[in-house]
């Protein structure tokens, strides 16, 4: 007998690559020994809603779009505790997570490697109610990657993100943050913030680090507080891109939970998605709650 395959793609990703490689793909599924159910999204958290409807119908849900549409999967997984294991097939913009885990930008490569890999376990990130992947978010240019239009993030790609990010640096809004993990407490203004289980951030490597472990229970904490100076703003770029931790600007570390509280609501962005407006944020990481086959 063989085995149910649900199939979700995002047909706008990536200036709609996958509509010339569908047949391809689900060639390599079916001759993989898979019934396959394609779903093409409909709209805003439609792919959340396929996922919790049809978990339990099928052995694997495989995905393709970009993160968003990878959040929206495995955000209705969570939901409903389910342990089906999922693919990715990345076909957006960034693709920070395939990136992490060295899935091929070549889809149907991608295909294959899921009918042929190896299934791993990594970690997920509980944020009050919701869920995230691989980043949640605040602060300078966090919301750049939903108040993008589709239509320019595919005509320009990552190049999109960095001109509308732009934009903004001589407009920076700063936080009053009052940070608890691992027993310490931070305070104090920041300009951004982000709590990281991932190899590439915006399409960055090692902006986390380099000793990212995404199945060790643990994030990465970034918090960067706001530069008075050039030399400061000198500071921390020098040490974001060479991935080192020389500058006081720069508050990093690890931590399995965290608790976040700030004088407003704020903004937040999960997997580069809109993830509400909050003044009180619990944070926890799932371990190894994503089941996810990859070419290993």
């Amino acid at each position: 007998m063989s085995k149910k395959m649900l199939f979700i793609f995002n047909p706008r990703s990536g200036k709609g690559q996958i509509r010339t490689k569908l047949l391809d793909i689900i060639d390599v599924f079916v001759k993989g020994g898979y019934e396959v159910i394609v779903h093409p999204t409909q709209g805003p958290r439609d792919g959340c809603k396929m996922a919790k409807e049809m978990a339990s119908q099928v052995d694997l849900i495989v995905c393709s779009g970009g993160d968003g549409t990878l959040d929206e999967i495995v955000t209705g997984l969570m939901e409903i505790k389910a342990k089906v294991p999922i693919g990715y097939i990345p076909a957006g913009s960034t693709n920070d997570f395939a990136n992490s885990l060295a899935i091929p930008k070549d889809m149907v490569e991608a295909a294959r490697d899921i009918v042929e890999g190896q299934l791993i376990s990594l970690d997920v990130g509980a944020f009050n109610e919701d869920t995230f992947v691989y980043i949640a978010a605040f602060g300078l240019f966090t919301d750049v990657s939903y108040q993008t239009s589709q239509n320019l993030k595919n005509i320009l790609g990552h190049l999109a993100y960095v001109m509308e990010g732009a934009k903004r640096i001589f407009d920076v809004k700063t936080y009053w943050m009052k940070i608890e993990a691992n027993g310490e407490t931070f305070e104090g203004e920041y300009i951004y913030g982000m709590i990281t289980n991932s190899h590439s951030v915006g399409g960055f490597k090692n902006l986390t680090g380099t000793d990212v472990e995404m199945n060790d229970g643990l994030f990465e904490v970034t918090l960067i507080k706001k530069p008075k100076n050039p030399l400061e703003l000198n500071e921390i770029i020098a040490s974001l891109l060479n991935a080192y931790d020389n500058t006081e600007m720069i508050v990093a570390f690890k931590t399995n939970a965290l608790k976040i509280e700030s004088l407003e609501k704020i903004p937040w962005t999960l997997d580069g998605e809109f993830g509400g407006e909050h003044d009180t944020v619990h944070i926890k990481n799932k371990m190894q709650a994503l089941n996810i086959l990859i070419n290993s």
